[in-house]
């Protein structure tokens, strides 16, 4: 079975309908409570016969808080890269033990181009100075690897210099060329205090955070005041976390799109067990097929609503536990 695993071609897997997820994702299922000990633990204490597991929505998801407090990672596996939360002070934080790092620059890539079209047709600027000043984060990691795939000139990272930032959005705003400016919410915002202008064919995409660097805003506040600084008729977000290997996107308003790998699913806010299969509202829970190697089936701390057009939005947290793409915005 893990043979079967590492032959994988993930950037050609086709998720084409239920059926074909439903079957992946039981197959990850087995793959992992006989492989990731911790896990199997797990499931083993909530009383599960894995043999009886026939639809992904039967399938134990495991607290994100394990990644804080054990090695959740394939007995087979040696640990290519560690993937660490930012936390808060005083809190541990969660560690994403990563056995196949081009499993999650393929899973990357997908998610981002199943809604954005091919990398290299931007100039890709990362505006993360709280990410870039620590080790071992994810989204660093992502947008090094597109910065690099996009090959274009202006394409990199910034600090604090702001004045250098403005004068390169400018150059890439007067060759018409196509941007994306990604960011951490408080960066975007002191940057839009200092050099508000029109951007209207520059993509704005906040990733969520204050970092402790400013008082938290709901989402749409912080959206609201980076639309009017910036005159753009929407800010785009994503939406990931440490313990996943992919990201969803939204082109605005807080609606999120999953990518073909992943689902998302609700559980009921008051029994942590229960997948609420037609209800809009409670706790998120999320498959991540490209978790191959720890645990494809995550219980978050975010609060969420299903769309019925099937996008998704977060609205809260259980907790002040960290997670890029939200991090305590709420509506």
């Amino acid at each position: 079975m893990a043979n079967n695993f590492d032959a994988i071609s993930f950037a050609e897997k086709i998720f084409s309908n239920d059926f074909d997820f439903n079957e992946m994702a039981l197959e990850l299922f087995h793959f992992q409570y006989n492989h990731v000990i911790i896990y199997r633990q797990y499931c083993d204490a909530l009383k599960i016969n894995a043999a009886k597991i026939d639809h992904y929505t039967k399938i134990p998801f495991l607290p994100g808080s394990f990644f804080k407090s054990h090695q959740v990672i394939c007995d087979e596996k040696k640990i290519e890269k560690i993937f660490t939360s930012s936390g808060t002070t005083g809190q541990q934080a969660s560690q994403h033990l990563v056995a196949d790092v081009s499993i999650y620059e393929k899973s990357f890539i997908k998610c981002f181009e199943e809604v954005y079209g091919p990398v290299q047709d931007y100039c890709f600027i990362a505006l993360l100075p709280s990410y870039l000043e620590r080790e071992g984060s994810s989204l660093v990691y992502m947008c090094d690897y597109m910065i690099r795939k996009s090959k274009h000139e202006s394409s990199g990272f910034y600090l604090h210099d702001f004045e250098k930032l403005n004068n390169t959005i400018q150059q890439l705003k007067d060759n018409n060329t196509k941007t994306i400016l990604l960011g951490v919410t408080y960066a975007l915002l002191d940057f839009s205090e200092a050099f508000p202008q029109h951007m209207k064919d520059v993509i704005i995409m906040e990733t969520g955070g204050m970092k402790g660097k400013r008082t938290e805003m709901v989402r749409s506040e912080v959206h609201t005041i980076l639309k009017n600084a910036f005159h753009v008729n929407a800010i785009h977000s994503e939406y990931g976390m440490t313990e996943m290997l992919s990201q969803c996107y939204s082109k605005g308003y807080g609606k999120f799109t999953n990518p073909a790998h992943v689902k998302i699913l609700l559980r009921e806010v008051n029994d942590p067990l229960a997948i609420k299969t037609n209800a809009t509202r409670g706790g998120v829970n999320v498959i991540d097929l490209a978790n191959i190697f720890s645990c494809a089936f995550i219980a978050t701390q975010d609060l969420g609503k299903i769309n019925p057009d099937g996008t998704f939005e977060i609205l809260g947290r259980y907790d002040d536990s960290d997670v890029r793409g939200c991090n305590l915005m709420v509506e």
